[in-house]
């Protein structure tokens, strides 16, 4: 089997997490300034096999877009011009970057250690891609 990669993109950073080649347990990649995502995704892309993507999609409470919904929508035109043949599926991201913050928590982190948005964005991706393997199941 192929890989599942997850993005919890952001207009300054980007999470990013993967799943084992059995597509059983998710795990934080690392985090990379936005800017240098499509860069990344090509190399990466060319050393694993990467069978789906995964994107969050920022909703507010009431299931409307949210602000950020328009700087996602503009990278998934620059990653479908990039990578056309790569599936790529849409998943509600709401509260992801709040349960990313309590798991650290829950793990004994200091708050200096909190205070990392990088780690924050890819346990929020990790959490998103976790998310996505239990539904599909």
């Amino acid at each position: 089997m192929a890989r599942i990669l997850s993005i919890d993109y952001g207009l300054k950073r980007t999470g990013l997490a993967v799943t084992d080649d059995f597509q059983i347990i998710a795990s934080g990649l690392t985090t990379i300034p936005s800017v240098e995502l499509i860069s990344f995704l090509k190399t990466y892309f060319t050393k694993e096999n990467v069978a789906t993507v995964i994107i969050g999609e920022p909703k507010q409470m009431n299931g409307l877009p949210s602000e950020s919904t328009e700087i996602i929508e503009k990278f998934i035109i620059q990653f479908q011009t990039e990578f056309p043949s790569m599936k790529l599926e849409r998943v509600d991201e709401r509260f992801t970057s709040k349960m990313a913050f309590q798991t650290m928590i829950d793990s004994g982190l200091k708050k200096k250690q909190r205070q990392n948005k990088g780690l924050i964005d890819e346990i929020a991706a990790t959490i998103l891609l976790q998310d996505y393997l239990n539904y599909k199941k």
